[in-house]
C-alpha cells in the first residue's frame, strides 16, 4: 500500500466558480495513474465518506492525456459568504492525501 499523496505528482483543490470546488490529482506517468484508477478507491463513495458530500453531487473525471483525476463538488456555501471557511477552496484535497492505494 502506498499513500495517494506519495503517488501523486501534485494534489490541489481550488474554486471552480462561486458555487463549486475542484480537486486535481496529477500523476507523473500513465502506470501510476492507471494504478490509482484500477484500485477503484477514488469514487463518489469515498468523497461522500471523507467530505460528507452527497454521492449524486460528486463528479469525477479521468483525463487520460494529462494523467489526471478531477473531482468536482458543490461548495457548502458560495465564495465570500460569511460562513465560508475556505475562501479559495485550497484545503479540500487534504483528506485524500492519506488514502492507501494497493
Amino acid at each position: 500500500m502506498t499513500r495517494l499523496g506519495t503517488l501523486a505528482k501534485l494534489m490541489r483543490s481550488k474554486n471552480a466558480g462561486p458555487f463549486e470546488l475542484t480537486v486535481d490529482i496529477m500523476f507523473d506517468d500513465i502506470d501510476t495513474y492507471q494504478r490509482v484508477i484500477s484500485s477503484g478507491l477514488v469514487d463518489d463513495n469515498l468523497i461522500n465518506t471523507l467530505l460528507g458530500i452527497e454521492r449524486q453531487l460528486v463528479q469525477i473525471y479521468h483525463y487520460d492525456p494529462a494523467n489526471t483525476i478531477k473531482i468536482t463538488v458543490p461548495r457548502p456555501v458560495s465564495v465570500g459568504d460569511p460562513a465560508d471557511a475556505d475562501l479559495f477552496g485550497g484545503q479540500l484535497f487534504g483528506p485524500l492525501v492519506d488514502l492507501d492505494i494497493p
